[in-house]
């Protein structure tokens, strides 16, 4: 590489001696200073070994490890070679070109910041001077700067912008304030960013900077630097780098594991390496860690012989979906036609749409010219500072791109208005998936992501081999197969919220600025002007200012005429039409390109994220699993309900059937003249309340109404497709399909809608649960027996075939059961399988529905193991089903009838009016923590849907009657009240000793409730007010974690469920504790959900709950004697685990039985116990 001085191996043997000599000088001087630093510390005073420059400097190496030391010997040793940089052979070294003028700066630059440092250092740094963390501190998503520094960096490396990324990373270097905001992923962005253009002295400088910012190179640094000795064949100081990471605890094998690769960096890094040592091959474990939690250990230990179901599509019809879905995501958005292009086209709505299509090229051009002037100024703007500077993401897409990004929002925008943070998020976060999607699509993943699947094909296909792996280990299996190219996980920043809306506003303020409408373009005798499309206004919510866009009634009146045949939706919202990638990690999982989080959270909470990321992977294998097994059940649309469901859509709709009319049946709005003197004060004042009821009342039907559009043109487009609704989850584990229009939780019209694309025989008693399915839908027969519903069903079948087959035109039965459409759909599905030559053989794709009875008293009763309560909620046998809301109604009913003898007049008036549904909203959400003042508006909600009932007793009877409901559930269970309350106080203590409330689920999910204090940030009237870094909000915490911890059982029962029932080949989806299969399947995934109640209630939940609490919570030092108290009060309470009773969860059933394993023992058995875990100081 170099030329040669008299020969090269007199050029190595100088460069040896050179790394020699400062070695030994290194270790005489560090052996001196250490002396002289303990001589000084002997001394009588401190000010003069404070004061003395033996010390500091001494003092100063103290803060330098071992590895430092190292670190910055070599760096110097290895500066040396820049002395024979003249001598570089250029025909050798041919990725390096003359560097261009911004280098040039960046260098200067450089230097800058080495003398400023050395200044920082001698007049800033004291001895007392507090070390840097040597870890990476993450805050919020709306503000932290780390993040914010990291997507500003990313951003500028994205467009090449050298300059302007060493600017931001040097301006915050210079400054010991703003250096604090630094991580090493800040300088790893920028050091990556020199490994590609091979500026070893650059890249050599970051690590100068790293260890003088008190930070530690991780295997990304390292990275960094191989990457570039790689592309420039620096042997010599490939020798000395292994040697650095083996000082900081790392290896090369820690770098091909632990980093992400982007384009050829993998194999640069392995040219590196193997120019030392030629033989060397990265490290592949090939075998994965398997998961060994109590709960499903045996599932996963036993797995000679086990299958999974393949999907009914043959391997090449995978791969052709597979395509089809990964074009949707590149291009990012889908355009659809409207099933109001169903309706006849009147001249007047063809001069609207050929009006509305012109203006729309008028605005694409304005906006587009606009765009650029904004970015020219911006980028001249040199006095802004990075952190309010959006010009490198204005320049992350092109320029066209932002045009469509601000029409479609213009398209999506509401006749009433939208929030301004609501749109700025969404635009920005629109941005932000096209930018995700392009760094993707540059990093060379897509390549090899088509090639992954496409093996992983054959997993799922139907005419390929069964193999007995999952999913997710499939997917893991062939990563580590293919462990050369870029890597499928992207290692990229995700975007705080406040940086999608600081750029989301900045673009809507150019649409509000620039997007103009002729005033008479509907009415040529009106006077012509522009005027503004948009207008931001303001308005007040609870309390708070905001923002609000609203678009000109002119605009609003020619998009309702023109009823546009086409809409255009966001990739992500779309169903998916392959099977979603397998959930492998908290970061890898559901669409093929989109980013998509683990789990859900509010805007602004980081901490979930962050405790997935620090579990072990093995302990998230089950909720992996699971997610993975409910996101691969194909559907497809019911195309005949569909077909009735638009007929009625577009004649009108129908508010009985859930089919929202359109505007123009909507109540006028009704005008008067405020200055009218011919109205009273008393008339204006009730026109104005009339008038705000029909504004609200017109909004609230546009909603309506655009809600189902979107709904049917998705099902409409999706009509001959087969599709599948990747998962994911929230912070307690509920799963949740990801598309959000259109899914298996939406309402009856949707649910109605959806079969299984896959279809089973009925088998023998397939026909009767599509019967006693029909009539749970009608709502009727709550108490009856399966046996009674089936005879029920029988004695309706005239009803039921009518409504097949005459749905609008017939005795129409269906309309008047709880669910109509279901019950349409499952009326059809029985005709159509009474009527086949056998209906055993008939292939049925209709989802059967079994629901749980008031599911949290079920979780409660059984925790508590209470026998009482665990009969009211069927997990007991009984000849006939036990319905919990009933049997409190007849409780109330009998606290009634006493206290109406004794003269209450309330009791007296709600004779006749106390039924099932008068009470049952409030006694389903009593457990989720409904307070009373909460049932009390349920309970008049209810009481005023009964006409007869007096309005005027209305707010006396609800809070009688929940005061009587909340009695009958104190007597009727328990153990339920113990248990909440001893989950409440225990949480209120937690939040106020400074924590949030954290569990892990009995699947190893860990939860965190993301409850903290408002503090309110207005900026651009945009109302912020999430931030994880305020305090726990103590009266949040404590009335939530009772409702947190059933649904995270709830979640824990289902997951356990749909393994099992994977294996054994069923189909399986849930909507929370409502589980879907086939007719024939019914009675064996019954089975198994009793099976995985009893396995997850045989544990001892609250003992474990306790033991984590205390471990986690009380096993600090604590010092001050108040503190203490107060810490030992909390220690006492989360040991007093509540009583429970004599239920065993074995004995739930007659019909199963599991095994039990031994209880594990609890750690603290009395509270004697306690006090070892204190230390008073």
């Amino acid at each position: 590489m170099f030329r040669r001085l008299k020969s090269e191996r007199e050029f190595f043997s100088f460069q040896n001696f050179l790394l020699s000599f400062f070695q030994n000088l290194n270790s005489y001087l560090h052996e001196a200073l250490t002396n002289q630093v303990n001589i000084l510390k002997a001394a009588p005073t401190s000010k003069n070994k404070e004061t003395h420059p033996s010390y500091r400097c001494a003092k100063k190496s103290e803060y330098q490890s071992p590895s430092e030391w190292s670190l910055v010997l070599k760096l110097f040793s290895g500066s040396c070679m820049a002395l024979f940089s003249p001598f570089v052979d250029s025909h050798e070294v041919g990725c390096v070109s003359e560097m261009s003028t911004q280098e040039k700066l960046v260098d200067k630059e450089f230097d800058e910041v080495e003398e400023l440092d050395v200044d920082i250092e001698i007049d800033q740094q004291s001895s007392s001077a507090p070390e840097r963390l040597l870890e990476d501190k993450e805050g919020n998503r709306y503000g932290d700067p780390q993040l914010r520094i990291r997507c500003y960096l990313e951003a500028c490396v994205f467009i090449d912008d050298v300059a302007r990324a060493q600017s931001c990373l040097f301006s915050h270097h210079r400054q010991l304030s703003k250096r604090m905001h630094l991580s090493i992923s800040a300088y790893n962005i920028v050091m990556r960013m020199w490994a590609k253009r091979c500026s070893f002295n650059h890249i050599r400088r970051l690590f100068v900077l790293i260890e003088e910012a008190g930070l530690k190179p991780n295997v990304a640094s390292y990275s960094a630097a191989l990457e570039c000795m790689g592309r420039f064949n620096i042997y010599k100081s490939i020798e000395c780098n292994p040697q650095e990471m083996e000082v900081d605890g790392l290896s090369v094998d820690d770098v091909f594991r632990q980093c992400v690769f982007k384009k050829d960096e993998r194999e640069m890094v392995l040219r590196a390496v193997r120019l030392v040592h030629p033989e060397y091959q990265p490290s592949v474990s090939k075998d994965q860690p398997v998961c060994s939690l109590p709960l499903v250990k045996q599932f996963y230990a036993e797995r000679e012989g086990a299958t999974y179901p393949k999907l009914d599509f043959s391997l090449k019809e995978l791969r052709d979906s597979f395509s089809l879905q990964l074009g949707m995501e590149k291009a990012t958005t889908i355009t659809i036609d409207s099933v109001e292009a169903l309706k006849p086209v009147t001249e007047n709505m063809a001069k609207m749409r050929e009006l509305l299509a012109t203006q729309r090229k008028h605005w694409a051009k304005a906006l587009l010219q606009t765009l650029k002037e904004k970015k020219r100024i911006v980028s001249s703007n040199s006095q802004k500072s990075w952190s309010t500077c959006i010009y490198p993401y204005l320049c992350i897409l092109d320029d066209q791109d932002y045009v469509n990004i601000m029409l479609q929002g213009l398209d999506k925008l509401s006749p009433s208005g939208e929030s301004l943070l609501i749109m700025a998020e969404e635009m920005g976060n629109r941005v932000y998936n096209l930018y995700s999607i392009r760094q993707k699509s540059h990093s060379q993943m897509i390549e090899k992501l088509g090639s992954m699947y496409n093996s992983y094909s054959e997993l799922l296909a139907n005419d390929t081999e069964t193999n007995g792996m999952l999913p997710r280990e499939c997917w893991v299996s062939l990563e580590m197969q293919r462990c050369s190219g870029p890597s499928l996980l992207s290692d990229d920043t995700p975007w705080p919220m406040v940086l999608m809306v600081q750029l989301g506003s900045f673009l809507v303020d150019l649409m509000v600025r620039e997007l103009k409408i002729w005033s008479n373009i509907l009415n040529p005798a009106q006077e012509k002007k522009l005027i503004p499309v948009l207008y931001h206004m303001y308005t007040f919510r609870s309390n708070h200012k905001i923002g609000f866009i609203k678009p000109h009634p002119i605009v609003t009146q020619i998009q309702r005429v023109a009823m546009e045949t086409k809409l255009t939706f966001d990739s992500y919202v779309m169903p998916m039409l392959c099977p979603p990638v397998p959930w492998t990690s908290p970061k890898s999982g559901a669409y093929l390109l989109t980013p998509t989080k683990l789990m859900r959270s509010t805007d602004g909470a980081v901490q979930h994220q962050l405790l997935l990321e620090k579990s072990r992977d093995e302990d998230l294998h089950a909720v992996l699993d699971s997610l993975n097994q409910v996101g691969n059940c194909p559907w497809k649309i019911n195309k005949p309900l569909l077909d009735i469901i638009i007929s009625i859509f577009n004649d009108k709709g129908n508010d009985k059937l859930c089919i929202p009319p359109p505007l123009s049946e909507a109540p006028e709005v009704p005008r008067f003249n405020p200055h009218d003197p011919s109205y009273t004060q008393a008339e204006k004042a009730y026109m104005k309340r009339e008038g705000v009821k029909a504004k609200k009342k017109v909004a609230e039907m546009h909603s309506l109404r655009m809600d189902a559009l979107y709904k049917l043109s998705i099902a409409n487009h999706m009509r001959d497709e087969i599709f599948w609704f990747p998962h994911n989850m929230d912070f307690r584990g509920r799963t949740y399909p990801r598309p959000p229009y259109f899914n298996h939780l939406g309402s009856d019209v949707t649910r109605g809608l959806l079969l299984f694309a896959e279809g089973q025989p009925l088998g023998p008693k397939g026909l009767d649960w599509l019967k006693i399915h029909l009539v749970n839908l009608t709502g009727l027969k709550k108490c009856s027996s399966l046996a009674g519903r089936l005879e029920y069903a029988d004695s309706i079948m005239e009803d039921i075939l009518d409504s097949a087959d005459h749905p609008l035109d017939g005795r129409k039965w269906w309309m008047n059961a709880d669910e109509p459409w279901q019950a349409l759909a499952c009326c059809m599905e029985i005709a159509n399988a009474s009527r086949s030559p056998d209906h055993t053989k008939f292939i049925s794709y209709f989802p059967v529905h079994q629901d749980g009875s008031c599911n949290g008293l079920q979780h409660y009763a059984a925790l508590g193991r209470d026998v009482i309560g665990a009969t009211s909620v069927n997990l007991m046998p009984c000849e006939l089903p036990q319905d919990v809301y009933s049997g409190v109604a007849q409780q109330v009913e009998e606290f009634r009838a006493r206290d109406a003898e004794k003269g209450l007049k309330i009791a007296q008036v709600l004779e006749g009016f106390i039924s099932r549904k008068v009470v049952k909203q409030t006694v389903m959400t009593v457990v989720y923590g409904v307070t009373r003042y909460g049932g009390r508006l349920q309970i008049e909600k209810r009481l005023k849907e009964i006409d007869d009932f007096p309005k005027d007793y209305i707010w006396d009877a609800s809070h009688y009657l929940v005061k009587q409901v909340f009695s009958s559930l104190k007597e009727m269970f328990t153990g339920t009240r113990e248990i909440q309350e001893w989950l409440t106080e225990s949480a209120s203590l937690i939040a106020k000793s400074g924590s949030t409330v954290e569990w892990v689920t009995p699947l190893g999910l860990p939860i965190v409730q993301p409850y903290h204090r408002i503090k309110n940030q207005t900026n651009l009237s945009i109302h912020i007010s999430h931030d994880a870094n305020e305090k726990p909000d103590s009266m949040k915490q404590k009335n939530a974690f009772p409702p947190n911890f059933i649904h995270s059982l709830d979640s824990t029962h289902m997951m356990l469920t749909s393994l099992h029932c994977y294996r054994a080949g069923l189909t399986f989806v849930s909507v929370h504790d409502c589980y879907w299969t086939h007719a024939v399947t019914v009675d064996i995934m019954n089975r198994m959900c009793r099976e995985q109640f009893v396995a997850l209630h045989s544990q001892p939940i609250l003992k474990e709950l306790s033991g984590f609490l205390l471990t986690k919570y009380c096993s600090r030092v604590v010092s001050k004697p108040k503190k203490f108290e107060e810490h030992f009060k909390m220690a006492q309470l989360l040991a007093s685990v509540p009583q429970t009773g004599e239920l065993n969860p074995e004995h739930c059933s007659r019909h199963f039985r599991t095994h039990r394993r031994a209880a594990r023992p609890h750690p603290i058995d009395s509270l004697s116990g306690l006090r070892q875990l204190f230390t008073v100081a």
